[in-house]
């Protein structure tokens, strides 16, 4: 390895990086905390039985304004997947299946979470189906005739379906974004030019939808996105990559709209220093600062957690915490980080924990370092296993999300955790 000036600096207490420093040649002090405990209440809202109400799911949930969760799961159903509604019942809750897809045209395997549109409609993705099975865009509705059942199943409108060339093929995990417009944004993890996905844009006009490919990955720039992107206040993308950039292990990169779409890379991960293989997409902070995690980190196998900083036109990196796990098992986050009002960072973690089975987890920042703290550790039985879902946090500060595996039947489970 030749030598390198590497650039450090102290702000806040924390180490920063510099994002355009190459990640192999890093020398990165790594913070270090206790790890603790701390009571919560974990609760299974609903257990999935593979029937009518759908299994594994992989996406977290949506709360709507009366606190109803919605969710997806990619099987189950009429056999490949359902859109779900949780209600609150006192201290119970009702799940309802209000719409389940049957594969071929409608699409198939939904593993993002459905999100409210300016219209509050539900609009998702499905990984597969379509005439080409590269997946499509769908939005649902409310059926508009009168229904005497307690609900009824809504209607669905394919908004697009992906051919697998260049518009792109098979949206993973990644949460539609619409613009101040109404446009729509996401990724797809293949197709394009280069068959490495895309970044796409659909514009509604007369009632119909036109995609935009404005961004096809190329290996060296990134390679599979398989979360979505978010817009900063000057409608610039961000996003990640799980494979290509410099080493090969992902890519953190920026999408500038100006004279068409730019792109930059704003950091390539190297696996050795500052981890590999970023499943999760980006968060804001309230200071405009971006927060992610990586699935794989040498030696520890359990990802970590980083932090991008804006600073005089460019990025500084953070390896803000590394997480304990399975060497090479790409154990860490797969689903996006959350943060509260105050800054603190919560996650899920795929296969880490004293089980090996995923974990739920808080980040606090107190006294110059990050302090860990599990939320729930998954033991494979009735409370689910392998989260492969964000955490979404309400109004009151509890925590929702499912397990792709476990509960009752194995199926997955809709857990909250109340502090």
């Amino acid at each position: 390895m030749s030598c390198e000036s590497i650039q450090l600096r102290m702000a806040g207490g924390r180490l920063r990086v510099l994002a355009s420093v190459p990640a192999l040649m890093l020398v990165l002090l790594t913070v270090t905390a206790n790890q603790i405990t701390q009571a919560q209440t974990y609760t299974v809202l609903h257990s999935f039985t593979s029937s009518t109400d759908g299994a594994n799911p992989t996406a977290g949930v949506t709360i709507d304004r009366a606190g109803n969760l919605y969710g997806t799961t990619s099987q189950g159903g009429v056999g490949h997947g359902t859109v779900y509604k949780l209600r609150r019942n006192g201290s119970s809750w009702t799940l309802n299946t209000i719409y389940s897809f049957a594969g071929g045209a409608e699409g198939a395997s939904p593993t993002a979470r459905v999100i409210f549109g300016p219209d509050n409609l539900l609009y998702g993705t499905t990984t597969y189906g379509g005439s080409q099975n590269a997946g499509i865009v769908f939005r649902l509705a409310p059926s508009p005739k009168a229904c005497s059942r307690a609900i009824c199943p809504w209607t669905e409108t394919l908004l697009y379906v992906f051919s697998g060339a260049a518009d792109g093929a098979n949206p993973g995990y990644g949460d539609l974004v619409f613009d101040q417009a109404g446009n729509l944004y996401g990724t797809t993890y293949s197709g394009g030019e280069s068959s490495e996905g895309i970044v796409f844009e659909l514009m509604p006009s007369d009632g119909m939808w036109t995609e935009n490919s404005i961004y096809s990955f190329s290996g060296s720039n990134g390679s599979g996105p398989l979360n979505g992107v978010i817009f900063d206040s000057a409608g610039n993308l961000y996003g990640t990559t799980y494979q290509g950039g410099r080493y090969g292990y992902g890519t953190i990169f920026q999408l500038s709209p100006s004279m068409g779409w730019t792109e930059s890379v704003l950091h390539s991960f190297g696996y050795q220093n500052d981890g590999a293989y970023p499943r999760a997409g980006l968060i804001p902070d309230q200071s405009g600062n971006l927060y992610g995690a990586t699935s794989d980190f040498a030696p520890f196998g359990g990802g970590l957690v980083f932090e991008l900083s804006p600073s005089g036109g460019s990025w500084e990196y953070l390896n803000v915490y590394n997480l304990s796990g399975t060497v090479f098992n790409r154990c860490g986050p797969w689903g996006d980080l959350a943060v509260d009002a105050a800054g603190n960072l919560y996650g899920t973690t795929f296969c880490d924990g004293p089980n090996k089975l995923g974990s739920v987890f808080k980040l606090t920042f107190s006294g110059g370092r990050w302090i860990y703290t599990s939320l729930h550790d998954f033991t494979g039985g009735n409370d689910g296993a392998n989260p492969i879902s964000n955490v979404v946090i309400d109004a009151n500060g509890n925590l929702y999300g499912t397990a792709s595996v476990g509960g009752a039947l194995g199926y997955g489970v809709v857990w909250e955790i109340t502090p």
